[in-house]
């Protein structure tokens, strides 16, 4: 209406614009004459991020990029994840996800140990599936376990399968490949469902750096598009078939920038096989918060480090976000946990309102800069596996590489580099176990995958010796520790003395060893052993045969006192040792404990 007041134009005149220039005159006067450089953080992917941004660094992009737009309709959703184990058929994860979706969720993702034992008609009993987003991640039988979706749904299914053979590296890849081309083109006519699923979260629970992550999706997909195409199923229907899982950790800004990286990168990858940009855009990304960030001490900081990696999911532009719970290490699932774990992601939708703005992070100075900078270094490695015939044929590079990465990390965890709050630093001296530590490491399915296992795992352990002693049994423990773990024991140790006093080891830890914790009552020593002698002194504790195959040593062993000694002595494990220090001493000092006179 004419007589309606007009907004007035926004100003603030008395804010002059300021260059960069300025800003790094501002920035060098603050700091008193120290080195701005010092403030530059050089990333585990290789490349340094800058104290700060300004405008100009979008001119050096060549402007800023186009926003990242979801199709029209498409928002995010609230995936809750199950596991279904081998023994089970899945009612009892079924029930839990359809009561979830009474309370805020809006799907479910079920990870089958045994596609073939899942029970699709209860599923479809309790489950609308013309009309419930649901994921299914599986090793084998894709094809078996659509076929009786589609009988139970009675109609199309939504939602998503997970079965990467080349990322898990089958060994009969042929059959499996021939199997991914049954599955889609059994769903060809679902137009919400994706069947080919690559599992890039196998990589981000193990350690790949975020350049790593894209670039091994990217060479995974390539092969799938390159190979998967037949005389009945076009590469357009392959690519419109591409699903990714992405794990996202507490790295804020960079897991933002993965994703939105992956999407540019997509749209670069489709163009290669002649597809269009429309094509790009079709990409489904389902997110869940990282396994590898986990933790067992002060776990429920796995609370607030969800909080951050969930945000990163859904700023990033993931179309479906699931949160673990917080407890899962150490609890069966329960419905306390699942509860938190479900209701941080409504939290984000209904009073945080972050599905309101489809694309947050552009123009951001920093993210733009962040995600063409992964971008590019991403696109790169993947031109190097290429050149190295792509997947499956780089795969020992691509394992090479993620142990590398990993290890550069447990060791910056050790030395306090990287900081893991409630395990390296800031932790709880008076903290209890709500949970068995021996019967934690003596489960099988207990993650030793992730990042701050080694860690963890000399707690847990030296918790058992102590329990001990106070108990004074006659019994001793001896604990598997991991590989390279006193490497990592070490630098800790250092990091506690002072800086006049660092002794040296006596001996280098020898190359391909396993680290392993001698426990009795009277003492606790650190040691290491070769893989074949710890393996024939589990044989022995166990009673197994020392010529029969398929034995899996367990992660701790116990047994007489006498019997323990006599067997590490026969065996030949070697101490650990530290110029001046017993292994007493030196775990002592570890615990934050004083070390005796």
């Amino acid at each position: 209406m004419a007589d309606s007041p007009q907004p007035a134009p926004v100003s603030f005149p008395e804010f002059q614009p300021l260059t960069t220039a300025q800003w790094q005159a501002r920035l060098a006067r603050d700091l008193k004459g120290q080195d701005p450089a010092t403030l530059r953080w050089p990333t585990p992917d290789g490349f340094t991020v800058e104290p700060f941004y300004h405008q100009e660094a979008l001119a050096q992009l060549g402007g800023a990029p186009a926003p990242l737009v979801r199709p029209a309709g498409r928002g995010w959703r609230n995936v809750p994840t199950y596991a279904v184990p081998a023994t089970s058929r899945g009612h009892e994860a079924i029930d839990r996800a359809a009561a979830a979706l009474k309370l805020g969720a809006q799907g479910a993702h079920f990870v089958l140990a045994q596609a073939d034992e899942f029970d699709a008609e209860y599923l479809a009993q309790q489950l609308p599936l013309a009309d419930t987003y649901v994921g299914y991640s599986l090793r084998r039988g894709a094809a078996g376990l659509l076929a009786r979706l589609a009988v139970a749904a009675a109609g199309p299914l939504r939602g998503f399968l997970v079965l990467d053979p080349i990322t898990h590296h089958v060994p009969d890849l042929v059959s499996q490949q021939d199997e991914l081309r049954a599955a889609l083109l059994a769903s060809r006519a679902w137009p919400e469902f994706r069947a080919l699923g690559l599992d890039v979260a196998y990589y981000g629970n193990r350690g790949a750096t975020a350049t790593q992550q894209l670039a091994f999706a990217l060479s995974t997909a390539a092969h799938y598009l390159s190979q998967l195409p037949t005389d009945e199923l076009t590469v357009a229907e392959v690519a419109a078939a591409l699903h990714l899982h992405v794990a996202v950790a507490p790295n804020y800004f960079f897991e933002i920038a993965k994703l939105r990286a992956l999407r540019r990168l997509w749209a670069t990858l489709l163009h290669a096989y002649g597809l269009s940009a429309e094509a790009a855009q079709q990409l489904t990304i389902f997110a869940s918060t990282a396994t590898w960030s986990q933790t067992t001490l002060d776990p429920h900081t796995n609370l607030l480090r969800h909080a951050t990696e969930a945000m990163s999911a859904v700023l990033g532009g993931a179309d479906a976000v699931s949160v673990g719970t917080f407890d899962s290490l150490f609890h069966e699932p329960n419905e306390f946990a699942e509860r938190l774990a479900r209701n941080l992601p409504v939290l984000l939708r209904e009073e945080a309102h972050l599905g309101q703005v489809q694309d947050p992070a552009a123009g951001s100075y920093y993210l733009e800069t962040l995600t063409d900078t992964l971008a590019r270094e991403a696109w790169a490695l993947f031109q190097q596996l290429e050149e190295a015939g792509g997947l499956p044929a780089a795969t020992g590079r691509v394992l090479a590489l993620l142990h590398e990465a990993a290890q550069t990390q447990f060791r910056r965890i050790a030395t306090g580099e990287q900081v893991v709050v409630g395990t390296n630093r800031y932790q709880n001296a008076q903290e209890q176990f709500d949970f068995n530590p021996k019967r934690l490491l003596r489960s099988p399915t207990f993650d030793t995958t992730r990042a701050t296992y080694p860690t963890e795992v000399l707690r847990l352990a030296t918790a058992l010796h102590f329990e001990r002693r106070e108990l004074k049994k006659k019994r001793a423990a001896l604990v598997l520790l991991g590989t390279h773990t006193n490497e990592i024991i070490l630098e800790s140790f250092l990091r506690t003395l002072p800086a006049t006093e660092r002794p040296e080891l006596q001996h280098a830890h020898p190359e391909g060893t396993l680290s392993v914790l001698f426990s009795s009552a009277e003492q606790a020593t650190l040691m290491y052993a070769t893989p074949l002698q710890f393996g024939r002194l589990a044989r022995t504790i166990n009673g197994v045969p020392l010529d029969e195959a398929g034995f899996i040593p367990p992660a701790l062993l116990t047994a007489d006192l006498a019997t323990m000694q006599e067997a590490v002595q026969v065996f030949g494990l070697k101490e650990f040792t530290v110029e001046g220090y017993s292994t007493e001493d030196v775990l002592a000092r570890l615990q934050g404990r004083p070390i005796k006179s």
